[in-house]
């Protein structure tokens, strides 16, 4: 297979591999529900629109979903909107699964793997209408900034996997990071920041846990939106 022409040439993980185990709960839903929602990493460009019941919705891709609880949450309340949830640990794969089967939902589907790997080898160019981050890991010490998921590179493969006038929306609590990569988006081709800076809250978005813990914390909560134009 061909290398993708923007591919971060140190393909550095931007996660750790926890040994977390999952709950009884967790592992039933996941043996039950893996099948129906769960879709292999499968090297290719794939038409994503094939793996829902309706390919002509908008479809976002949601990065590092976590437990899953905004994802659901999300597709309940935009149940004609599509959404491919990225997560490399089990437990929260389990767990949303779970969360789909006792709501119904219909317009999620998972992938359990490395979502740099996923984007790079999996996703079309123009294939997405909006790409969710929220809370990446903010790897704090300096050293460890190159494991960051927004960094150059990375930024480009992001744009182009966008729909013209597609969206990028990254929220976090640490502060550094948001300036780091509102820094690295704003040097991007064909991405635009929608704001002059950071982003006003976004009334549609669910509160996480990790938001939680940011604002106990009293860290102020950053929020960063682009929006794909042409390159010219």
């Amino acid at each position: 297979m061909e290398h993708d022409q923007y591919r971060d040439q140190d393909h550095i993980k931007s996660y750790v591999t926890r040994a977390s185990r999952m709950s009884p709960s967790q592992r039933r839903a996941y043996d039950e529900y893996r099948e129906t929602f769960c879709v292999p990493f499968c090297p290719g460009k794939q038409e994503l629109g094939a793996l829902f019941p309706d390919s002509t919705r908008p479809l976002i891709l949601e990065i590092g979903f976590g437990m899953g609880d905004a994802t659901a949450e999300l597709a309940a309340a935009m149940p004609a909107t599509n959404f491919l949830g990225v997560e490399v640990h089990k437990p929260g794969v389990g767990k949303l699964l779970g969360m789909i089967s006792e709501r119904g939902l219909t317009n999620i589907r998972i992938i359990n793997h490395d979502a740099m790997e996923v984007l790079e080898q999996m996703i079309p160019s123009g294939s997405l209408d909006g790409i969710h981050l929220f809370f990446p890991d903010p790897w704090q010490k300096a050293r460890h900034h190159k494991r960051r998921f927004v960094r150059p590179g990375i930024t480009r493969i992001l744009a182009d996997r966008l729909r013209i006038d597609g969206y990028f929306y990254m929220v976090t609590d640490w502060g550094e990071y948001a300036v780091s990569a509102l820094e690295t988006l704003s040097q991007t081709p064909g991405l635009t920041n929608s704001h002059e800076a950071f982003a006003s809250p976004q009334p549609w978005r669910p509160t996480t846990a990790f938001e939680r813990k940011g604002m106990a914390a009293e860290r102020p909560i950053r929020e960063i939106l682009f929006r794909r134009g042409v390159v010219t």
